[in-house]
């Protein structure tokens, strides 16, 4: 296959160095020795592979990642014992690997982790044990905005650990005058999650992450892509396909906080050619659907968001002789759409579907399902640098 060009999300397309990779420290950027131009190319070549049996009229050029500074949120497993916290990864003998200096991190997250690492000793709780099953502290999740503004987020095993952090709310915010959010989520269970079923806010309500052209509202359990420069650029993309085919109505199903569906939108009543546009958000989330709801307000925009499973919804709205939207955007966990969901579509009169997949094996697996489609454009997205995971959108056509 012909390499093809590259279109940056930010600078940097060599190598990153790093010591904890070279230590044997943490080995999650397992590509970091490959450079950068053969991490896409490799990329592209696997990929084209797996959607072979799609034919891809047109592969778009990838759009990529700088090579350092790209994650917009840290999920931080807290080690080491009381008063001498580790924040970063556990060993394969549980033990704490402090990883306050990676490289892939925000800037804004590299600065603040020492500091929560001194807050969190001045708490003398415990780090919780997996192999003891006993302790307190089990993570703590970072995400930043491109403004800077910051959410915390500390998992906890009891009540008494949501007790002392929540006394020392007050001291928290003055060591870190950025946070927007701050929460306790408890996690009582002994198991491999990195969050529990209950929230507890200390502190504001949403982080606004402000993209070049909407600005998101994230809570604590909310989705939002890892890289923000390259999460703008599949906006983009996919608001640049829905626009190309002039869709009138718009289905955005599994829509999280509205990223797709809120890019695509206009304002009430016209687009820019005067044309309307009807946008519906779907997702099971109903503390997204609040969030992406925020947004469309602000936005002053045309746009409905639904809190409900996005299969049963398309069943519904697909049967019988309810009138479908003119292109259905999707963008699945990695398990896919699904054979339900991939059939409703199939046998729809929807004439477009724009499909963004974090795992081009289900893709594959999905678009089989709708032979009645074919595959106009598609471009790799890489969300992932260092790493053999990477974002694939396509849009669908009926033949």
């Amino acid at each position: 296959m012909t390499p093809l060009p590259l279109i940056p999300a930010a600078a940097g397309h060599g190598r990153l160095e790093c010591g904890y990779f070279e230590r044997g420290e943490c080995r999650s950027c397992a590509l970091i020795e490959t450079e950068y131009p053969q991490q896409i190319t490799d990329e592209e070549v696997w990929c084209h592979e797996v959607l072979a049996a799609a034919a891809p009229s047109v592969w778009l050029p990838s759009f990529t990642s700088g090579v350092r500074d790209f994650r917009n949120r840290a999920k931080l497993a807290v080690g080491g014992t009381a008063g001498h916290v580790t924040l970063g990864i556990l060993d394969q003998e549980f033990h704490g690997v402090d990883l306050r200096e990676c490289g892939i991190q925000a800037a804004a997250i590299r600065t603040v982790i020492p500091v929560l690492a001194d807050f969190l000793d001045a708490t003398g709780l415990e780090p919780y044990s997996v192999s003891a099953r006993r302790g307190e502290l089990k993570f703590v999740h970072v995400t930043a905005a491109p403004s800077g503004d910051l959410m915390i987020r500390f998992v906890v095993r009891t009540q008494h650990g949501l007790d002392v952090l929540r006394s020392r709310r007050a001291r928290l915010l003055e060591l870190v005058p950025e946070a927007r959010v701050v929460s306790v989520n408890l996690l009582p269970e002994h198991k491999a999650v990195l969050e529990g079923s209950r929230e507890e806010m200390l502190h504001g309500g949403s982080l606004r992450m402000n993209l070049d052209r909407v600005d998101l509202h994230l809570r604590p359990q909310s989705f939002f892509q890892t890289n923000t420069a390259v999460a703008i650029g599949l906006y983009d993309q996919v608001a640049e396909w829905v626009d190309a085919v002039e869709a009138s109505s718009l289905w955005d199903l599994y829509c999280g906080v509205g990223g797709f569906a809120l890019h695509c939108a206009r304002p009430a009543g016209r687009d820019a050619d005067g044309r309307g546009r009807r946008v519906t958000g779907v997702e099971v989330s109903e503390q997204a659907i609040e969030s992406a709801k925020t947004s469309a307000a602000e936005l002053g925009v045309d746009a409905r968001f639904l809190a409900g499973d996005a299969t049963e919804f398309a069943e519904a709205g697909l049967g019988g002789e309810a009138a479908g939207p003119d292109c259905v955007i999707v963008n699945p966990p990695r398990r896919g759409i699904g054979a339900r969901l991939a059939a409703a579509l199939e046998g729809s009169g929807v004439e477009h579907i724009v499909y963004s997949s974090c795992n081009p094996v289900s893709l594959a697996k999905d678009l089989a399902r709708m032979p009645g489609y074919e595959v106009a454009q598609a471009r790799i997205f890489d969300m992932f640098p260092h790493t053999k995971h990477l974002e694939v959108a396509v849009l669908l056509q009926r033949r």
